[in-house]
């Protein structure tokens, strides 16, 4: 085992830690194991915040990531950070799923805590994060936006059977036997008083619902007026509920309620018990009440071409452009329909066994039909045809329809090689239809709920804070690394257009599908400085950055800044929103390889050069750093040599000293190193890599002494 005990610092257990870590513990000396020397070094460093040089970099602030609860139990984490930082980030403590529960109530306990330690001890604190998809309460928030039932007058709920029993089909009693057994004569199920209290099965295996109320109907007659005990559920302590029924000598329909139903599959049991006659069944029916149901249109697929956007396509001459908000195709000759086709491609595959519907405006340069089809991409496999749709020389709006045929098909193609001349389109959709007791918010209704509820949430965390948190990350990670709309830059993370995982658009909540690309941003930076101000904040002194993640990847040459940057600019746009700076994480990694890495500090230059360009503030928000050995395998800490110490120790001095040295003075707000110790092996962060200045007995490591080297601008 490679890791080191070491003489310095945080020697003892921060249980322990009463008084200044870093300051007191170099009164104590430990007995050196024998490679102690090569890191003795480390001894001469002072705290890490020493080293910035304030007549330089006056606003440059040094800061830790911690967890809020161990920061205000004021014991050694709390010593680690007033020690060495000025600023510290919460981890997830001020994030929404950790202060927002399943029914929308907001608790802030612990972030009231957290600044309030902090204001007394004179630390900073960095807000993380009041805008991001993941770590949200999805429960909650989808509850918001969900499908809401129909409005009905009362009375107006339709019956829906369940279960319907016809005894005149009977010739022998098909139910588990209860000690007696009934007869079957003249169409009706008899039972007669056998001198004993007795039960017996009506009807068994009905489908429920727990919670739901059911109706039971019998059509029932005795040889006298009388009553028995009716049981509806399962076996099983406490899922059998009871209701008396009372009948006559005449037939009649007679009807009890069960409510609440306790279990998911039912059965009926009467007990006539003592009851000294005849009792006949002609039929029992189980029933729930329910909405009326409607017919309800589900948009797949919508263009309406305002946006400048056309239909995708290809075929030698085919030409798509915008003119007065509709699509004009110009089309050449073909011998085939399918040599020339328009395409909308989609990444969740079309529905096997669904009808779908085609609805668009259209006309033409003359009259003739053109036609669309499902299909999959590989082996170009048709899963579909539509029926036709006629072009005439007027605007028609036409609809037709198909049922996808085939597993696999993301095409939805319109095939116009046979259609030589222009057309013009618009308000093209793609629908299914629901039938359903529920209609869904139209997406106004949704962006007006969730834009409360973001509101909600702000204005919840600005109370909190008292505007003693001056600086946030208004928006997190925001930018996906997919480009679909062609325009050059990357795409906002989003679940609905195929730039997330389907993992991810499941587990997460991407406010910006329902908030919109730009409303998404500006409607959090709006609200963020207005309920900052109306809750003590001085507003010039909030400052408000977008952070984000691989930021200084080499792969794609920086592309996701240089999209960030054309993001903000489009947010601001509007002359209202103000985005003050860009946060970047920097979770990365050293690479033993020196043709990787050399490669790897080059884009992060170029990062810097290009934060530097965009005029804002920047923030390394996240900084740790991995080993990556030739291999390209993750070493952990327990594999660590000396020497793949010391060059993490060197790339941390690259970073911080080329921050300095590119960075202006002006645009500098500071750099937050993210793990102050290397992560157990059983964490969900980078579990058991060497991430920290410390290790996990809290010594220092070769690190510390690189991040304090770059400050200082040590050559």
């Amino acid at each position: 085992m490679k890791l080191y005990r070491n003489l310095i610092i945080l020697g003892l257990p921060l249980m322990a830690a009463t008084s200044c870590v870093d300051d007191v513990m170099q009164k104590y000396e430990v007995e050196k194991p024998e490679s102690i020397a090569q890191y003795e070094y480390l001894n001469s460093y002072d705290v890490l915040k020493s080293y910035v040089d304030r007549s330089k970099y006056p606003n440059f602030k040094l800061g830790l990531a911690i967890a809020a609860a161990d920061y205000v139990k004021k014991e050694g984490v709390y010593e680690l950070v007033n020690s060495n930082f000025e600023e510290m980030t919460a981890g997830n403590a001020m994030k929404y799923a950790s202060c927002v529960n399943d029914e929308g109530v907001m608790n802030f306990t612990t972030v009231m805590n957290f600044v309030e330690a902090a204001r007394e001890a004179g630390i900073t604190i960095y807000g993380h994060t009041l805008a991001w998809h993941s770590q949200q309460n999805n429960k909650y928030l989808n509850g918001l936006i969900a499908d809401k039932d129909i409005p009905i007058e009362p009375g107006q709920e339709e019956d829906v059977e369940d279960k319907f029993v016809d005894y005149s089909t009977f010739t022998e009693f098909p139910f588990h036997v209860m000690e007696y057994t009934p007869t079957f004569e003249d169409g009706c199920m008899v039972s007669e008083y056998p001198g004993a209290w007795y039960q017996y099965f009506v009807a068994d295996n009905i489908p429920t619902t727990v919670g739901e109320s059911y109706k039971v109907t019998f059509e029932i007659k005795a040889t006298a007026p009388g009553s028995m005990n009716v049981q509806f559920g399962n076996w099983g302590e406490g899922n059998l509920l009871n209701q008396p029924l009372g009948f006559s000598d005449e037939w009649q329909e007679v009807s009890i309620t069960f409510d609440n139903c306790p279990v998911d599959n039912s059965f009926v049991v009467v007990q006539p018990g003592t009851f000294e006659g005849k009792i006949y069944l002609k039929s029992l029916k189980v029933s729930h009440s329910e909405a009326p149901s409607v017919s309800i249109e589900e948009t797949v697929v919508e263009y309406n071409f305002d946006d400048g956007k056309t239909l995708g396509g290809w075929g030698n001459g085919l030409v798509t452009s915008i003119e007065d908000g509709t699509m004009k195709v110009e089309t050449p000759n073909a011998l085939n329909s399918w040599e020339v086709q328009l395409c909308h491609e989609t990444t969740t595959p079309f529905v096997v066994g669904t009808k779908y519907y085609l609805k668009l405006k259209i006309k033409g340069d003359h009259e003739a039909g053109i036609n669309a089809a499902f299909q999959k991409p590989e082996g170009y496999v048709g899963c579909g045809d539509f029926t036709g749709i006629p072009v005439t020389t007027e605007w028609t709006e036409v609809e037709t329809q198909a049922t996808c045929t085939g597993e696999g098909a993301t095409r939805l193609l319109i095939n116009i090689g046979n259609y030589a001349g222009t057309l013009y389109m618009d308000d093209l959709r793609l629908y299914i239809k629901k039938t359903s007791n529920t209609i869904p918010l139209t997406p106004e209704e949704k962006k007006d709920t969730l834009t409360w509820a973001m509101d909600n949430w702000i204005t919840g965390m600005m109370k909190a804070c008292e505007g003693y948190v001056t600086v946030w990350d208004a928006v997190n990670e925001a930018i996906s690394g997919s480009d679909k709309d062609g325009d050059g830059y990357y795409d906002l993370q989003s679940a609905t257009r195929g730039t997330v995982s389907a993992e991810d658009a499941v587990n997460n909540f991407y406010w910006q599908d329902y908030l919109g690309d730009e409303g998404y941003v500006q409607t959090v930076v709006r609200l963020a400085r207005q309920r900052f101000e109306e809750n003590g904040g001085n507003p010039s002194a909030l400052k408000l950055f977008i952070n984000d993640y691989n930021l200084e990847s080499d792969w794609d040459d920086n592309q996701k800044l240089k999209s960030l940057i054309n993001w903000i600019e489009r947010w601001e746009s509007d002359g209202v929103t103000k985005i003050d700076g860009i946060g970047s994480q920097m979770h990365i990694s050293c690479y033993e390889d020196p043709t990787t890495q050399e490669n790897k500090k080059n884009h992060i230059v170029k990062m810097l050069e290009l934060l530097k360009k965009s005029g804002k503030l920047v923030k390394i928000s996240e900084l740790d750093m991995g080993y990556v050995d030739k291999e390209g395998n993750s070493v952990k800490t327990e594999d660590i040599t000396f020497e793949q110490h010391k060059e993490m120790a060197e790339l941390y001095k690259f970073v911080v000293s080329k921050y300095l040295e590119i960075i202006p003075v002006e645009q500098q707000y500071g750099i937050t190193q993210w793990c102050a110790t290397d992560s157990p092996a059983d964490s969900g962060w980078r579990g058991g890599e060497p991430v920290g200045l410390w290790d996990l007995n809290y010594n220092r490591k070769p690190a510390y002494g690189g991040f304090a080297d770059g400050l200082k601008g040590v050559e």
